[in-house]
């Protein structure tokens, strides 16, 4: 498993990404405040209680609090209540019947008349249109009753004292009300004479009237008194005992909780300069040992730009999906994280690490963000910190090579593997035997690992394209023989195709004995000649025996034809959109050295005369190799090739050719510009000549019987 960061170009630039100490500073300043605000801005972690379930521990007040006592309250409201009696209302079928007698009487009784001069008769229909609406809307209960109104700011201006002796039957009602809708009628008919009032009133005020209790005004005053009873707030002290174990969970026990983590988001006040500087201090620290790690036992990724802003990117992503999983529990209205115990965020972060990195990042990353999460996020800490490591050591043990897409899926499923006994472990330990709760939490594993399944999937092209990374499964991607490229090589240049499988196999053992990307080796040496495709005759590989176009051209051109694959294939590579580190490849793997067969024949031309000969013109373009990758390639390319000419080849053969190949290289400063070792290139020696061994079917030459005797 491991990245390949592809070359970067030029020399200059090259040197320009990998030592510029302040672009280095600019992506951990990065990393460090976004560390420090994600560490900041964290939630209180308090106990999760579920309504009617039993408390499994004792939990007790960290702080002082209050909190909205809602028993109180309902004792509060109880005995508003108790104040509250009954409310009568006047009949209204009697209030109808009574307005009509009367209206019959002004109709049929000319009599009133003479006691009302000078009135007419709609006027005496308003005024008693107005008793009726009165009467109507009068209401009469105790003094208690009315009192405990105007306390909560009742209107009552329509309430009377008065409760009737017996109900629906006919009570006569108190002077004090009649006096009140006289004043009302005068004050609403200003202009009409007291003679013509007093004569209406009188005929309402000699009935005696039914009065029935009216429910519904009830119902309405006392809710109206419970909306206006204040909050009751109960204090409690820090210490204080808010649950004790095996004790039913109730929804006063909800809000101590919810009221105590308000208080300690209240007592940690992040806007206060020493949390600040303390959270930004924790950050530089955890920061400052990454970097320290990574600068120690992890040079290469420390000195490239690309390869500390991939893994920066990745640090960031981490932190992102932690803080969402977080918010949606807590935000969510079923209240979620009652019900997810065991969110898996880590195994994010180990599989994207493993693929674009390798074993020992990936270890030290799942370590970085397990502690960070556990201490950070609002879960259960040790049930967090125990499976997220389990099934991240699952993740980075498990593979050996991730090369489909669809394998990330089958590591996340060996990582649920991994969290399920896990799962069980904490479930023995809590007492919890319910099967249903056990189910329901693996539900909740298989859901994050799908979900981190879909997101390493969907983030790695995305991460592959900024970061010009090339991971094992895009490699394996362009292997296919089923890609339009391979296709043609394998129709239009056999022998080219095959040169590139075997060069494959060759430059793939030697890249994996010194730790370099074998893989990339393997993918990149099926397109390293594909400029081929546009001269394939003119190479010796796809030529039909007898038949050698270089016969009808000079040197000169013959060499100007061979150097022209490696620009052609570039442009092909271009044209296909091959990625860069393949494109790096075409163009290095054979540096600046030089086409000798034909420089020799030109040389010969002139007689011997290297003056005569622009050795330059007889070079491949370049550039030299940058990596590991492109100078083993080369090497393999060069030993491949020169191994063909070996009509009897032999382990000493062999391995005299194989020093004789890289020695000129090396002496022609090929490898200057590349990582390569004196330690490496002798590994290298020994794996290639093991390699054309099995190849060549090199048998060991056994002494004559005649020379033994």
């Amino acid at each position: 498993m491991g990245m390949n960061v592809e070359p970067k170009g030029k020399k200059m630039r090259l040197n320009f990404k990998e030592n510029d100490l302040g672009l280095r500073l600019l992506i951990g300043l990065i990393c460090w405040l976004c560390l420090a605000i994600f560490m900041h801005f964290r939630e209180v972690k308090v106990e999760v209680l579920e309504l009617n379930t039993t408390a499994n521990r004792y939990i007790v007040a960290q702080v002082d609090f209050e909190f909205p006592d809602e028993e109180a309250m309902i004792i509060l409201k109880q005995d508003a209540w108790d104040d509250i009696g009954k409310i009568y209302q006047i009949d209204e079928r009697m209030i109808r019947q009574e307005n009509y007698d009367f209206e019959n009487l002004l109709a049929h009784d000319s009599s009133w008349r003479e006691k009302v001069k000078d009135s007419s008769l709609d006027e005496m229909y308003k005024i008693t249109d107005g008793y009726k609406l009165a009467l109507s809307h009068s209401r009469f209960t105790d003094t208690l009753t009315k009192n405990k109104m105007k306390k909560y700011q009742l209107i009552t201006d329509h309430y009377f004292i008065f409760t009737p002796a017996k109900e629906k039957e006919r009570n006569v009602l108190p002077e004090e009300f009649w006096s009140s809708l006289r004043d009302d009628a005068f004050k609403n008919f200003p202009n009409t004479k007291k003679e013509v009032i007093d004569f209406v009133a009188s005929f309402f005020e000699k009935k005696a009237w039914v009065l029935s209790e009216d429910v519904t005004t009830e119902a309405n005053v006392k809710g109206l008194i419970e909306n206006r009873i204040p909050q009751k707030f109960t204090e409690v002290k820090a210490g204080t005992r808010i649950i004790g174990q095996g004790e039913k969970v109730r929804t006063r026990h909800i809000a101590m909780l919810q009221a105590m983590k308000e208080a300690l988001s209240e007592k940690r006040n992040i806007w206060a300069p020493f949390t600040i500087i303390g959270n930004l201090l924790l950050s530089l620290i955890i920061v400052a040992i990454s970097a320290l790690y990574l600068k120690v036992d992890q040079k290469e990724i420390f000195k490239s730009l690309q390869k500390l802003s991939l893994l920066v990117c990745i640090f960031i992503l981490t932190l992102a999906f932690a803080k969402i999983t977080e918010y949606v529990l807590l935000q969510n209205n079923a209240n979620l994280m009652e019900r997810v115990h065991y969110p898996l965020i880590v195994p994010f972060a180990a599989i994207l690490t493993l693929i674009l990195f390798n074993t020992r990042i990936s270890l030290y990353s799942i370590t970085i963000f397990s502690i960070i999460l556990a201490t950070t996020i609002a879960i259960d800490h040790s049930r967090f910190l125990v499976i997220n490591l389990v099934s991240s050591i699952v993740v980075i043990i498990s593979p050996k090579a991730l090369r489909r897409r669809k394998e990330v899926f089958e590591v996340c499923g060996k990582s649920l593997l991994g969290a399920i006994p896990v799962i069980l472990a904490f479930e023995l330990i809590a007492r919890n035997f319910w099967f249903s709760l056990f189910l329901a939490d693996i539900g909740v594993s298989i859901l994050f690992t799908v979900i981190i399944a879909i997101l390493v999937v969907g983030l790695l092209p995305i991460l592959e394209s900024l970061f010009n990374v090339m991971t094992d499964i895009t490699l394996a991607e362009y292997m296919d023989p089923n890609n339009e490229l391979l296709k043609r090589l394998t129709f239009e240049m056999p022998g080219t195709y095959q040169h590139s499988l075997v060069l494959g196999n060759l430059s793939e053992a030697a890249a994996q004995a010194v730790g370099a990307n074998g893989f990339l080796c393997r993918a990149g040496t099926l397109y390293h000649d594909i400029g081929k495709l546009n001269n394939a005759h003119f190479f010796t590989e796809n030529q039909q025996a007898g038949v050698n176009i270089h016969q009808l051209l000079t040197p000169y051109e013959s060499a100007q034809v061979i150097i022209a694959h490696v620009r052609d294939g570039v442009m092909l590579a271009k044209k296909y959109r091959l990625p860069q580190s393949f494109i790096d490849i075409i163009q290095e793997h054979h540096g600046t050295t030089l086409v000798y067969y034909f420089y020799r024949k030109e040389l010969e031309l002139q007689g011997g005369d290297e003056s005569k000969v622009d050795k330059n013109k007889f070079r491949y373009p370049g550039p030299k190799p940058h990596s590991k990758e492109a100078a083993i390639i080369m090497i393999a390319d060069g030993v491949e090739a020169a191994s063909r000419s070996i009509t009897e080849p032999t382990v000493e053969s062999l391995s005299a050719m194989i020093s004789q190949v890289i020695k000129d290289r090396a002496d022609d400063g090929q490898f200057d510009e590349c990582n390569l070792t004196f330690q490496e290139i002798g590994i290298i020696k020994k794996v290639l000549a093991n390699a054309l061994v099995v190849t060549r079917h090199v048998r060991v030459k056994y002494p004559d019987k005649k020379e033994e005797q």
